[in-house]
């Protein structure tokens, strides 16, 4: 018979597992991990052509993808064109950034699973006498180096042609030149510490659902349990 064992320390383990799995994702399928220097629509730039208004504006570049003024659009300051410049994995600018595309994807898909199975947890505590929590929170650490190594293997691809095209000729590995840094990028930072954090609170969630009350509950034959 299934028990519905649900604290505040399960539920809110769960509900960052989800969050942070959602926002690793959405950082990396975005193009603004760099914020390139002020261009104007006429200035050339790969993958645009010229011609238009001289308003200035700033392309932003992601690991595979890219977003940059559509140049049809004369009146629209805010019409933008983005999707992936690489169509196949070899065609991402970088060495580097293929090695962060590969880490980051690996710790994504971690946590996606992660989160999926975090909604069970609920239901299920355990799998072949193994806490779930406890095989979650492995994982997530897991994940989390991945990420790590992704981030850190990230600004070293700085110096390839594609990043000083947007940055400018004083890019380098580490050094963004005339670029900033996007919200992805942060983004992506916030959520690797998030995962850490997730790991480790992953066994106060099991502490929490293993607790002698808990136990109690259970012997006395409810089969819904809420514990704050």
């Amino acid at each position: 018979m299934c028990h519905v064992i649900v604290t505040c320390r399960s539920m809110l383990w769960t509900l960052l597992s989800i969050v942070v799995a959602f926002a690793e994702l959405i950082a990396f399928m975005s193009a603004d991990w760099l914020i390139g220097k002020a261009k104007t629509r006429g200035s050339a730039e790969p993958g645009e052509q010229g011609g238009g208004s001289a308003e200035p504006y700033h392309p932003t570049l992601g690991i595979y993808a890219r977003c940059i003024r559509n140049p049809g659009v004369q009146h629209f300051q805010r019409e933008t064109l983005c999707g992936p410049y690489a169509e196949t994995f070899g065609e991402i600018a970088s060495g580097f950034w293929q090695a962060t595309a590969i880490f980051l994807a690996m710790g994504i898909f971690i946590l996606c699973i992660v989160a999926l199975v975090s909604v069970f947890t609920m239901c299920v505590q355990s799998i072949m006498k193994k806490s779930i929590f406890n095989v979650c929170g492995l994982l997530q650490g897991i994940a989390g180096l991945f990420l790590i190594l992704g981030l850190i293997l990230y600004p070293a691809g700085w110096g390839c042609q594609k990043a000083i095209g947007y940055c400018g000729h004083y890019a380098s590995a580490y050094k963004p030149g005339d670029c900033s840094l996007g919200w992805a990028f942060y983004t992506a930072i916030g959520g690797t510490v998030l995962t850490f954090i997730c790991a480790v609170f992953s066994a106060q969630a099991e502490i929490a659902t293993s607790s002698d009350k808990v136990q109690e509950e259970i012997e006395e034959g409810k089969n819904l349990i809420c514990l704050l």
